[in-house]
């Protein structure tokens, strides 16, 4: 499995991106996954469902399938959150995996940077970063993409990592 990173501040548009990036790499004949590491307290389940009577009578893992999905959740209780290769080491295999929210790993990752954000930039004091999808001309030697312009970043992501090459079944 690839990895990228979609990495900014919040406000800046990285699931938007993520959101036009996943259709094209599908198009491209690309298995994707994506994990999204979120800063707060969360929860996909609703109280009242059984799964959710379950976690709270102290279940560590609840699995929930249908026809057309399954979800395991799993409560941490007091154990350490996982780090991001535990996590990934729980996917199927792919092609492509999108990380969102981890903006430290130690991976490549396409910065989203919007000028009305406000916020700092991730370059250059992070040298994994490949290249900035932005709405501002930003003063770096790194490849910059229109923020809108979901096809080059794309093709420049699909590039970076050979996924090409995954595409034409000579690399898996």
């Amino acid at each position: 499995m690839k990895l990228i990173g979609i990495a900014g501040f919040s406000g800046n548009g990285k699931t938007t991106l993520i959101e036009k990036l996943v259709p094209i790499f599908v198009r491209e004949g690309l298995k994707v996954s994506l994990i999204k590491h979120a800063h707060h307290e969360f929860d996909v389940d609703k109280p009242g469902k059984d799964s959710h009577r379950h976690r709270q009578a102290g279940c560590t893992e609840v699995l929930v399938s249908s026809s057309r999905r399954w979800a395991l959740m799993h409560e941490l209780r007091s154990v350490s959150e996982p780090t991001l290769p535990e996590l990934l080491s729980h996917f199927s295999p792919c092609d492509l995996v999108i990380v969102e929210g981890y903006k430290h790993a130690d991976i490549p990752k396409v910065e989203v940077h919007r000028k009305d954000a406000n916020s700092p930039t991730l370059h250059p004091e992070d040298a994994n970063v490949v290249a900035v999808a932005t709405d501002e001309a930003l003063p770096t030697k790194l490849p910059q993409f229109s923020i809108d312009d979901a096809e080059a970043i794309a093709s420049f992501v699909i590039k970076h990592l050979g996924l090409h090459r995954a595409r034409l079944g000579i690399v898996k």
